[in-house]
């Protein structure tokens, strides 16, 4: 028989082997280096076009808020505007109004009495005045509750006085003014 001796044969594979395992070891390395550089640096200029976007996006946001600030400030002319003509027409539909309320007092207010002040506050008129009996005061009551353009007469309080030799009752009295629409030219 034969004698050979495989030791360095298998000292040689195995080195072989070792050196393989190296390279590969050192390949795996060297590549997963690059991988996690490359991955680093897709990851770095993804964040960086993110805040660049988000930069912009900040400045155009920046530049809506002016826009939105000069909106509402242009709504709020818009609506002072609105309650200033609100007003003029208010006057010009209440412009005749006193005449109106003066005319319509001399006409509903029965004989035997006569009115000392009228007051008027917003739609709401308080007259004071002097009657010879409570019943004309009734009847200045009723006239007030048909009337067009008055409404809702509220007899406060009625005194009875004496001027001279005669009695008479001074009242006061509260009524509204009937809210007139508008006339459209």
């Amino acid at each position: 028989m034969i004698r050979i001796n495989l030791l360095p044969h298998r000292q040689l594979k195995r080195a072989e082997r070792q050196r393989q395992f190296t390279l590969m070891a050192a390949a795996t390395f060297v590549l997963g280096a690059a991988i996690v550089f490359m991955g680093q640096t897709y990851v770095t200029s993804q964040i960086d076009s993110q805040i660049e976007r988000n930069s912009r996006l900040e400045a155009a946001i920046v530049v809506l808020d002016k826009q939105i600030a000069e909106i509402q400030e242009l709504k709020s002319q818009i609506q002072d505007v609105l309650s200033r003509k609100q007003v003029v027409e208010s006057l010009q539909t209440n412009r005749g109004q006193a005449v109106v309320l003066l005319d319509e007092l001399s006409r509903q207010l029965p004989e035997g009495m006569y009115l000392k002040s009228i007051k008027q506050q917003a739609m709401l008129v308080t007259l004071e005045g002097v009657a010879d009996t409570n019943a004309r005061i009734a009847t200045l009551v009723r006239n007030l509750s048909s009337s067009s353009w008055l409404e809702s007469p509220n007899l406060v309080e009625i005194k009875a006085i004496k001027s001279g030799v005669q009695r008479q009752s001074q009242f006061t009295m509260t009524v509204k003014l009937k809210a007139q629409k508008a006339e459209k030219p």
